[in-house]
């Protein structure tokens, strides 16, 4: 890393589509015929102790071979293979892993697997929408906590992306409630402890889609025919574990609370929503979000085509990379070696059938450095 710069990013592994190793012939041949690889979308980019990647594909459009997958190299190209195996990711049994998007790994090396439920935008069916975690070292399954119609309606819940806080035993997660209207946007924790869940500020402005919000990437408008409409989206934790982060997509707001408000589910739900602070317009909408263990708040940039970092010392918004190609960047990862690493997926182009297929940079990781030391919030107690 010797004369590296902060700033400095380059391309990591990159697609033309996403292919996978696949362990029979009909399914291999199936996947190409069918041309289920227009609806491949990376998602979730994440690495272990270990140095191994991995990468989800929620399963919103047909014939998704995976939806949680490691990446391994065949000849110099990234494959995707089914992770942890292929029974966990059968979408045959409510119990295995149906579509993930947002999940995270640990410093205990755990996989936390936030199970979206839904095959194709459909209703969830029982058992289908939960959080599954996973010893990667150990290879087994910890514990699988259903998240129930009455915490997340199976017909209109979008879970979106999560963090964990193994030193006060709490998951938050971000539900973007995407498939009603209005929208059905709200947060819901998750107690290690006694494993019960919570969920707040149901359809509150700060989890809800900003009206008539109509964004744009490198002048495209998304969608089409309409504008998106997405909820909570983007989630972070700060390294002291004392504040959450949030974000809408269909919004440029960043906004947070005091974690220890959400932590005692005693609390009334009229104190969480006149605690929440609008920390102000990024100048961006976001997807992905993240933090670091020096205390800083990262968000990706839709409309600013990159990365952005959140000072809350200041609570100042500052551009760190930013790149044409950086079209619809998504889920990040913290390689604990100094790197932050991303996605752009250009999911807009992805599902209105305007990518051509014979770009080899359709789908991209990057990888961009941050500093000596830099790691996830996860290690700063570490």
């Amino acid at each position: 890393m010797a004369g590296k710069k902060a700033g400095e990013y380059e391309i990591f592994f990159h697609w033309d589509h996403l292919d996978w190793l696949f362990p029979d012939e009909a399914m291999e041949k199936e996947f190409r015929e069918e041309e289920y690889w227009k609806g491949a979308m990376p998602a979730g980019f994440k690495t272990d102790r270990d140095g191994n990647y991995y990468l989800s594909v929620p399963r919103w459009a047909p014939g998704i071979p995976a939806t949680v997958n490691k990446i391994v190299i065949v000849d110099g190209k990234p494959y995707l293979s089914a992770y942890p195996n292929w029974e966990m990711n059968a979408t045959n049994n409510p119990a295995a892993l149906q579509s993930v998007l947002g999940w995270e790994i640990d410093e205990l090396n755990r996989a936390w697997f936030l199970d979206q439920g839904h095959i194709q935008g459909a209703p969830c069916k029982d058992g289908a929408q939960k959080i599954a975690c996973w010893d990667i070292t150990a290879n087994e399954l910890v514990e699988s906590i259903p998240v129930p119609d009455e915490i997340a309606s199976y017909k209109a819940s979008f879970l979106n992306d999560l963090m964990v806080d193994n030193l006060n035993g709490f998951v938050y997660i971000a539900d973007s409630g995407i498939f009603s209207d209005p929208l059905q946007g709200g947060l819901i924790i998750y107690s290690m402890k006694t494993r019960e869940l919570r969920r707040v500020l149901h359809q509150h402005e700060s989890t809800q889609d900003a009206p008539d919000y109509w964004f744009k990437i490198a002048g495209k408008p998304v969608w089409r025919d309409r504008p998106m409409r997405t909820g909570a989206d983007g989630i972070a934790l700060s390294a002291d574990r004392r504040t959450l982060y949030w974000c809408p997509l269909t919004s440029r707001h960043l906004y947070c609370v005091d974690a220890s408000l959400l932590q005692d589910f005693s609390t009334p739900q009229e104190e969480i929503e006149k605690a929440v602070v609008d920390l102000g317009d990024k100048g961006t909408n976001t997807d992905g979000m993240g933090a670091d263990n020096q205390g800083l708040i990262y968000y990706t940039m839709l409309e600013g085509q990159g990365i952005g970092i959140f000072d809350p010392s200041d609570r100042t918004y500052e551009t760190f990379v930013t790149d044409d190609r950086m079209i619809w960047v998504d889920g990040m990862t913290f390689d604990n070696k100094g790197y932050l690493l991303f996605n752009n997926n250009r999911l807009h182009e992805m599902f209105q059938g305007d990518l051509n297929w014979n770009d080899e940079y359709n789908l991209i990781i990057w990888k961009a450095y941050l500093g000596e030391g830099i790691k996830s919030y996860l290690y700063d107690r570490q």
